[in-house]
């Protein structure tokens, strides 16, 4: 059973493994706070590099086995160690990196609404494409059936992008996000996204 909820899914989830998507165990994730209720929801935006699709260079980062020589813009990346739980690739397929039960390295310095530290109690979710840019249907498709499941697992509150988290710092996934479209598909309330967002 999930630390973070009374009910087990076990046809979609293991362990908070997400049953529909291609595994690859990343190394960087840690262990939640003992007291941490999962509730967040924080999309982004990547391609490695920028714009460039189709690639395994985004799992290879995940898992720190990038070769930083491949690319001018890999060195900017040297001692990074990050990960994601899920990341959607532009024809909608998806992959997890670290099991949803436990922390991914992926929000960095972070607050929103009542939390800091956003990776304590979130789940965070790559989408391929570039901050401001748009994204596909077949990623959106994939997107709410995810993040349905999530509901299903987690007492999830809040959806957000890493721009609202960290937006001294970061942009994604950026204008180009349909977050209405999200709303609709999930059948949510507006009080589960940003403001001005839906």
């Amino acid at each position: 059973m999930s630390r973070f909820d009374l009910v087990e899914h076990p046809a979609l989830w293991r362990a908070g493994w997400y049953r529909h998507a291609r595994r690859i165990e990343s190394p960087n994730f840690g262990l939640r706070p003992s007291q941490a209720t999962v509730d967040l929801v924080v999309l982004h935006s990547i391609s490695l590099p920028p714009g460039v699709y189709g690639g395994d260079e985004v799992q290879r980062f995940f898992c720190n086995h990038l070769d930083l020589h491949e690319h001018p813009y890999f060195e900017g990346l040297n001692g990074l160690h990050v990960s994601s739980h899920f990341y959607i690739r532009r024809h909608g397929e998806l992959f997890q990196f670290v099991s949803a039960d436990d922390r991914a390295w992926h929000a960095g310095d972070s607050s929103y609404r009542d939390s800091t530290n956003c990776n304590d109690n979130s789940i965070g979710i790559e989408l391929e494409g570039v901050e401001g840019g748009v994204f596909e249907d077949d990623q959106y498709e994939t997107l709410v059936a995810l993040s349905s499941a999530i509901l299903q697992y987690f007492p999830v509150t809040a959806f957000a992008g890493h721009e609202h988290v960290a937006p001294n710092r970061k942009a994604d996934p950026g204008a180009g996000f349909d977050w209405l479209l999200l709303k609709q598909g999930l059948g949510l309330d507006a009080d589960f996204f940003p403001r001005a967002s839906c």
